[in-house]
């Protein structure tokens, strides 16, 4: 690199004067900007406009800005969930051969980590009863996206209708919404009963233009879907793939998916290893053996080296990048594998006893809540009468905007569904707040 002017290009990939000019010669450019049309009001002037301050300045001004944050106990739930995350996570997670490995192309180098991705891969076979899962899903929602564009490309006949529940989370539904907008498919709404899928009135609506119905156990609302196998087989009468949503928690004790019917499982797997991350998550995506070549993202797979010792390597990696363009199934990108890591450490940690258990107390917890809930005056749980999982909702004869709004003053966060309906999930991390919250609620419920 002596010698070498890097004042216009990378340091990586330095170019001298007389290179650059005759690119720039070759493609009819004056200079470099040229190739760039960047507005003038976004361009960077050379200045960041950030004062320059000491480490203690800077730390100092963090402390003061994070102190204003409200200091809340959540009971926040519908689809992010926040269990206890054991310090193991983060002391074998932040090991640096994991935090500066990003995708493992070179399996020479990163058994290691290929090893841990392909168990979290077998911990998820094992839960749902599939026999193909994989780890690059950004979240459950694109693992929904990812399950309809799936349905649509095995289905032997045409289709494009997608049949979900009414009670999907809107940020969901608009995902898939999107996944769905290039293709012929449309999405469209089963009618709940009781907070679970209508299964009458889903026999109604599937026909033979329906490529996928999806349901959810345990439901946005916690409530545990009974019918499964029931509208496993209306799709299944119909041509048209089962998806189930889940998560890895409620899997250790719920059906399995595979022995009610489900083609494809989703969810979101970062309920074990990571806390409540708003948003950040990590898409469980599993399905059947005989859609392996069209399972989006990558898979993790286990091989021999020349001494015939158990190696592992990526396989099938089916986005545009390693194949053909026109032979892609998913432009899936990012690489989870970080977070995957984490969650397969904390289900390792856990065990299968352990998970279980972890499981039940969803179950224990949320019932004996509601039960405390509902001796509320003014306050009646569960709404529904179902088996629930970690949540609930709550109906309330004040006004729930104004119920909630008046916890959050006492330092507890939960959701105002409507005008009369609150929902409150309970897990292992803030179940010890369980009895400052129920007196609270009694006081600003009359």
């Amino acid at each position: 690199m002596t010698g070498h002017d890097t004042t216009t290009g990378s340091p990586f990939a330095p170019h001298t004067p007389d290179e650059t000019e005759a690119m720039l010669d070759a493609i009819g450019a004056d200079d470099v900007d040229e190739l760039f049309d960047i507005p003038e009001a976004v361009r960077f002037d050379g200045e960041f406009g950030i004062e320059q301050r000491s480490e203690r300045a800077v730390k100092r001004e963090l402390r003061e800005t994070f102190g204003d944050n409200d200091d809340l106990t959540e009971f926040l739930g519908r689809g992010h969930y926040d269990h206890y995350v054991p310090s193991l996570v983060d002391h074998l997670s932040l090991r640096s051969e994991f935090l500066t490995s990003y995708t493992q192309y070179q399996p020479e180098v990163t058994q290691g980590f290929l090893q841990v991705l392909f168990e979290y891969q077998s911990l998820l076979v094992e839960l749902t009863g599939l026999e193909i899962a994989n780890c690059s899903m950004y979240d459950a929602a694109t693992a929904l996206g990812e399950a309809a564009t799936l349905a649509s490309r095995v289905r032997a006949t045409d289709g494009h209708r997608v049949l979900v529940p009414e009670l999907l989370r809107d940020e969901r539904r608009e995902v898939l919404e999107n996944y769905v907008a290039g293709t012929q498919m449309v999405v469209e709404t089963v009618p709940s009963d009781d907070g679970n899928i209508d299964v009458e009135a889903l026999a109604d609506l599937v026909d033979g233009d329906t490529v996928m119905v999806y349901a959810e156990n345990p439901s946005v609302r916690g409530t545990v879907e009974e019918g499964l196998a029931d509208i496993a087989d209306i799709a299944h009468d119909n041509d048209a793939l089962f998806v189930l949503g889940s998560d890895i928690v409620a899997l250790s004790l719920l059906q399995k998916p595979s022995e009610v019917g489900a083609d494809v499982v989703i969810g979101d797997a970062s309920v074990l290893g990571l806390p409540t991350s708003y948003g950040m998550g990590l898409g469980l995506f599993a399905t059947r053996d005989s859609f392996v070549r069209q399972v989006p993202g990558r898979l993790v797979g286990a091989s021999e080296d020349e001494a015939g010792n158990r190696t592992y390597t990526l396989t099938l990696q089916t986005r545009e990048q390693h194949i053909r363009k026109e032979r892609a199934t998913s432009n899936i990108c990012t690489n989870q594998a970080w977070v995957a890591l984490r969650t397969a450490i904390h289900a390792a940690d856990l065990g299968p006893s352990g998970l279980v258990d972890l499981a039940e107390t969803c179950v224990t917890e949320a019932q004996d809540l509601a039960e405390r809930v509902d001796d509320i005056s003014g306050v009646g749980a569960p709404v529904h009468d179902r088996h629930h999982f970690r949540e609930f909702v709550a109906r309330t004869d004040q006004p729930a905007p104004a119920i909630a709004s008046d916890l959050e003053t006492e330092g507890f966060a939960v959701h105002a569904l409507s005008d009369h309906e609150l929902q409150i999930c309970v897990t292992d991390a803030n179940a010890r707040k369980a009895d400052d919250l129920v007196a609270a609620l009694a006081e600003v419920a009359e």
